[in-house]
């Protein structure tokens, strides 16, 4: 597979880069800021680039930026955006505008390679990543009268997996059930939120989180 890794920070780039190529990745080009970016990702075709959400020149949102554009004129290049901080907002917009094939992960996260592998892999099959804590955040901040409070503790797990962007088969591994149990849960929460239980995975993951992000 192969990957385009764009980071100012050289150190961080080189890390991402060394254990991406550890595992077996094809690292087609670096950037270091959003022009060299988006000319890497133009010349080397790359199925993934792993995007740094802040760079030069104001170093805000820069990387944010990046996505929408290779989401937009190159729709088969997935992106994975990578943030420093836990920051909801820049994630529901991204996904808000292009929900397949984009990821949004802590940076700390991508130094466990098999988190990293998991992610590229994920996006590069049309799948959609959320980072866990950033799930976590919108779930724990609403309100005591709050909808989600008809939900069990565990169609509470279940909700934040499906907000991760995890199949059902996916849910079940990590909870060690049956894909029918998760499918039970599934339409349990949707009917208890009264959300569409659609079950084309960039709706479903968008239907969640778009309910977490307005409730």
């Amino acid at each position: 597979m192969r990957v385009v890794v764009a980071d100012d920070v050289m150190i961080t780039r080189e890390g991402i880069v060394h254990l991406l190529r550890g595992a077996g990745f094809d690292v087609v080009g670096q950037a270091g800021d959003l022009d060299g970016l988006l000319r890497a990702v133009a010349l080397d075709s790359p199925d993934v680039a792993i995007v740094d959400i802040r760079m030069p020149p104001t170093h805000t949102d820069e990387g944010l930026v990046a996505a929408r554009r290779i989401r937009t004129e190159h729709p088969g290049v997935g992106v994975l955006v990578l943030s420093q901080y836990v920051e909801p907002m820049y994630a529901l917009q991204l996904l808000e505008e292009h929900p397949g094939r984009v990821g949004y992960l802590l940076k700390e996260r991508v130094f466990d390679v098999a988190i990293l592998i998991d992610a590229i892999r994920r996006i590069a099959d049309d799948e959609t990543v959320i980072d866990p804590t950033i799930v976590a955040r919108l779930v724990n901040r609403h309100r005591a009268q709050d909808p989600l409070n008809k939900l069990t503790e565990r169609e509470r797990e279940v909700l934040g997996l499906l907000a991760e962007g995890l199949s059902n088969s996916a849910i079940a591994r990590r909870l060690v059930v049956t894909e029918r149990t998760v499918q039970a849960h599934t339409t349990q929460i949707f009917q208890k939120l009264q959300l569409e239980a659609n079950p084309d995975s960039h709706r479903r993951v968008m239907a969640v989180v778009t309910y977490l992000q307005n409730s």
